[in-house]
């Protein structure tokens, strides 16, 4: 399943996945990567149950975009990739 889903995000993580040099991979970088999207997550569901309670309507939708889209790219990165991907997100090379 990992193999299916790793072959699904190809793209995104041959951004992170394909570079030269050494890295510093810290195994805790990869939970703060998890956390994180886990966080972004349970905002964004957040603000989506206020928006419907308070019948926001369209206010929402940038605020819930970009909140699902980086809690879905930790989610990827953090689960789905190497250790030099995940020491590449945090900028160390």
């Amino acid at each position: 399943m990992k193999n299916g889903l790793r072959k699904l995000f190809a793209p995104l993580l041959n951004i992170f996945e394909h570079s030269e040099g050494d890295y510093v991979y810290k195994p805790m970088s990869r939970i703060i990567l998890i956390v994180l999207a886990l966080l972004f997550g349970g905002l964004t569901v957040g603000l989506i149950v206020i928006s419907q309670q308070m019948a926001l309507g369209w206010g929402a939708l940038i605020p819930v975009s970009v909140f699902s889209a980086v809690s879905l790219f930790c989610l990827i990165i953090g689960g789905l990739g190497t250790d030099r991907a995940v020491a590449r997100v945090w900028g160390s090379r």
